[in-house]
């Protein structure tokens, strides 16, 4: 008689009956439950377990309909010498099933000896089996303007898809599925955290704000300086550094493009500092002076992993 072992738990949201049916597929797969070994009878196993007799004779009854039993009037139930994990098309044995049978068996082995229940080694697996290949980045970001600029210059550095959620939102897994995700570093720890196992993460790098204005530094004095976007920290922090680069306050148009008429005046500036998002919008006639949020380093490991994702394998 079969010397494996059983376990049933009454807590879980899995039948009793399915317990039993895939306890056993995965001693045969395993290998703990060899060709010809008999199964313990249905009254033993009800009597062992304190399960109903019905529920162990309809999984029986379930196993040798799918061809890993057979009944033997008078003997028993056994474990059939050729069972569907041993049998490849067409009842051929293939040696790519053998292979992957050995390496679910060991698997199941580790498992078991961890004392992982069927219940949560079938989520855990299933957590697993939805980290599809990734077909598009998810950039999340909490505050949505930030988000949406960040959206558009990955977008146009890349051909890749490119998606946005927040870190609320991330926490849904449908989301995650095919999903390369995409944070800046103050909110790296939380998106890692919020991520299914296994999912990779690429942190932005953002760039300096005094560095990438310094080339047009400085501004001759008594002219009329454009700042404009839908991000208030992004209005705030340029004014702050124009203005501590000796631009006097009322030198400065700021204007919120998330308000009617923002473009109103812009085109009297000598140029218009905005981000990649808002630069689209101005108006004709309008000197652009774009800033990247993203740094340029970020953008090429970006569009190197674009590479890797979407080019065949040699």
């Amino acid at each position: 008689m079969a010397d494996m072992r059983f376990w049933f738990a009454r807590s879980s949201e899995v039948s009793l009956h399915e317990q039993l049916v895939t306890q056993v597929v995965f001693g045969v797969v395993s290998g703990e439950l060899e060709p010809g070994s008999r199964l313990p009878s249905t009254r033993e196993m009800a009597r062992r377990f304190k399960i109903h007799p019905n529920t162990v004779s309809a999984g029986y009854q379930q196993l040798e309909a799918d061809g890993w039993v057979e009944q033997r009037r008078g003997s028993g139930v056994f474990v059939r010498s050729h069972t569907p994990a041993s049998t490849g098309t067409a009842g051929h044995t293939s040696a790519q099933d053998r292979s992957l049978d050995r390496l679910i068996g060991a698997f199941l082995r580790s498992a078991r000896q961890l004392g992982v229940s069927n219940s949560d080694l079938r989520l855990r697996l299933d957590r697993w089996l939805a980290l599809q290949p990734p077909d598009h980045f998810l950039v999340v970001e909490p505050d949505e303007e930030m988000r949406r600029i960040l959206i558009a210059e990955i977008a146009a550095a890349v051909p890749l898809e490119v998606r946005g959620c927040s870190l609320e939102e991330l926490r849904q897994p449908a989301l995650q599925q095919g999903a390369l995700a995409v944070t800046v570093p103050s909110k790296s720890a939380e998106v890692r955290a919020a991520l299914l196992l296994g999912a990779d993460l690429v942190t932005l790098k953002i760039r300096s704000v005094p560095s990438s204005l310094a080339s047009y530094l400085p501004i001759p004095p008594a002219v009329l300086i454009g700042v404009a976007s839908r991000w208030e920290r992004f209005l705030n922090s340029t004014q702050t550094m124009l203005t501590a680069a000796g631009i006097h306050p009322v030198s400065l148009l700021l204007r919120d493009a998330r308000q009617p008429y923002w473009t109103h005046g812009l085109q009297a500036t000598i140029a218009v500092v905005c981000d990649l998002l808002t630069a689209r919008d101005l108006p004709p006639g309008c000197r652009v002076i774009p800033f990247a949020l993203i740094a340029e380093e970020s953008l090429d490991e970006l569009k190197r992993l674009t590479r890797l994702l979407t080019e065949p394998a040699d």
